[in-house]
């Protein structure tokens, strides 16, 4: 939403094609059809040219053949949003740039955007496809970006409110980043339209770099309590929910402290300016307007109560 908004203040004309024409940001325009139905999308999209398509929501190579099958010789410029979880895990070197490898042994989702990412550059050295790889890392606004309990629930906020017990993973002290989507949204409607970023590669993410610990005592701060924490090794927690061995392993176990250089040579004038202690502010200012949005998750409960339980029962309490 907030790439969107830029795109409208910047006085770009934008298009958002999707199913249904729920929640779209006033001054866009709308096409209704669904990506998944390769006919009705043709036939919808066949009279229109574009400057810059860009897909947030591509995830295997199948979805990528079927774009490249949509918009070759229709885009001047094809926007893949790939993810940083896609960087070699664990890393050689914590500091990320655009030449760490791509290499996850841990996430099947990582892998597969690896996947989306080499077949659209065979397609851009082959054909010419005009692409722009972008990886996000941890960007948050209207979601609480934390391990457990967080993004679109409540579930941490409330826990930490009852003084209930939240799982930090490992010791806490591994290094993180997270991007408010406004900052992040600067850096991106930079590459929009920006022909020397064809054939290129960018992760797009603030300076700030936090450790666990840090994070949860800043969204702890936010909702106004001091947190009850229990830090339990990441493979324990894999070894009682197995499901979650790419989202720790795989991802935020590790330290992600990323360069961003290549984005500021790319685009001179990003920076990103919400400091996370303000940032989680308005997440939950956002949250807090709304009982609706305060989603209390019973199977995220259990969850985290259950791992607690087995930690503490082997007397590590």
């Amino acid at each position: 939403m907030a790439v969107s908004k830029r795109c409208i203040e910047m006085g770009m004309d934008l298009y958002l094609l999707n199913r249904g024409s729920h929640n779209l940001p006033a001054g866009s325009k709308h096409i209704q059809a669904d990506i998944n139905d390769h006919k009705q999308v043709a036939t919808t999209l066949d009279e229109h040219q574009w400057d810059v398509v860009v897909n947030w929501i591509a995830f295997t190579e199948e979805e990528i053949e079927r774009d490249f099958r949509l918009f070759q010789d229709k885009t001047k410029q094809y926007i893949f949003i790939s993810s940083a979880s896609a960087y070699q895990k664990p890393p050689e070197n914590f500091i990320i740039t655009e030449s760490t490898p791509l290499i996850n042994p841990y996430w099947k989702y990582s892998q597969d955007k690896i996947a989306c990412e080499q077949r659209l550059m065979k397609a851009f050295d082959e054909n010419s496809f005009p692409v722009t790889i972008v990886r996000p890392s941890h960007t948050y606004d209207t979601v609480i970006p934390v391990v457990y309990g967080g993004w679109q629930e409540y579930t941490i906020v409330d826990r930490i409110k009852k003084g209930q017990k939240i799982i930090i993973h490992g010791d806490g002290t591994s290094l993180w980043t997270l991007t408010h989507s406004e900052d992040f949204a600067k850096g991106f409607c930079g590459l929009m339209g920006n022909s020397k970023a064809i054939g290129e590669d960018f992760h797009i993410t603030s300076d700030e770099v936090f450790n666990w610990n840090q994070i949860y005592l800043m969204v702890a701060q936010a909702a106004g309590r001091e947190p009850n924490i229990v830090h339990i090794a990441s493979d324990f927690i894999i070894k009682v929910v197995p499901e979650h061995r790419g989202r720790l392993l795989g991802d935020k176990s590790e330290s992600a402290v990323f360069d961003n250089s290549k984005i500021k040579s790319f685009v001179p004038d990003y920076v990103a300016t919400i400091p996370f202690k303000e940032g989680i502010k308005r997440t939950l200012t956002w949250f807090e307007e709304d009982p609706s949005r305060q989603l209390i998750r019973e199977s995220t409960v259990e969850m985290m109560d259950r791992v607690i339980e087995r930690y503490e029962n082997i007397g590590f309490s």
